[in-house]
């Protein structure tokens, strides 16, 4: 990443929607798949302006099970990544759900889709990034390891080296 550049806000928490209780705590060890899944977004840079990504890792093996990567960060994007997740682990009700309290995250049509498939949601408390330690441990593992020193003129750039990333070398 390029020093000096703006730096967007991944969370906007300032909304009406109301915010599920910590029920995570920061217990972050799963005794089996898909039993906790810990969500959030980070940016990565392109010469022509802010890319996102939104990812679900299990807690149990740290995978990231669903991703998705968008030029804004709309509720559509954890959506993306989210239904990644179900339709290739298909998961049991009773799944906790670990976010922080992001608008895209607490927004209706995100949570419907939470009750939908039985899934209980957790939200970390405000401002605090240790709440969601083990998501924000893997963005600081794919920036250094990705994106530090890397410059990708357009998306598609991005999206391919992110792809290759998570898909061959960090879920493998």
């Amino acid at each position: 990443m390029r020093r000096g550049r703006f730096m967007p806000r991944a969370t906007d928490s300032a909304h009406e929607h109301p915010i599920p209780p910590n029920r995570l705590d920061r217990d972050f060890a799963a005794q089996a798949p898909n039993e906790k899944w810990a969500c959030d977004i980070t940016y990565l840079p392109t010469d022509q302006g802010w890319l996102y990504l939104a990812v679900v890792l299990d807690l149990y093996s740290r995978k990231v099970v669903g991703w998705s990567m968008q030029e804004h960060m709309k509720a559509q994007l954890v959506q993306e990544a989210l239904t990644m997740a179900l339709s290739s682990r298909h998961p049991q009700e009773g799944l906790l759900h670990h976010s922080d309290r992001g608008v895209q995250y607490a927004c209706g049509d995100y949570q419907i889709l939470l009750q939908k498939h039985g899934i209980s949601c957790s939200m970390s408390r405000k401002g605090n990034c240790y709440d969601n330690a083990v998501v924000e441990s893997f963005f600081g593992k794919l920036k250094t390891e990705l994106v530090y020193g890397q410059r990708w003129s357009n998306a598609n750039q991005a999206r391919s080296a992110v792809f290759s990333y998570i898909e061959v070398f960090y879920n493998r």
